[in-house]
């Protein structure tokens, strides 16, 4: 299943599809339908549960087992010219 890992970690922390729901500002049935895989996960919604589990977005989706988060890049380095 795609999206087991977003179950297994909120599972870890005790919170249920309801609690998540709230915390993403989504409705508990829509946040069911992307843990049970019935739905695409936005890429909005993917970037907050990471930020929320302090992990990446790779791992949620299985690309990588690594579940350390990437560093943070700052998208304010500017040049002054």
């Amino acid at each position: 299943m795609l999206y087991e890992r977003i179950r297994n970690l909120r599972e870890d922390k005790d919170l249920t599809q309801t609690d998540i729901a709230k915390i993403l500002n989504i409705s508990q049935r829509t946040y069911s339908r992307y843990e049970n895989d019935e739905r695409a996960i936005p890429i909005e919604i993917l970037s907050l549960l990471a930020d929320f589990h302090d992990t990446s977005v790779d791992y949620l989706i299985n690309r990588t087992d690594i579940y350390k988060p990437y560093p943070k890049s700052n998208h304010n380095n500017t040049s002054s010219q």
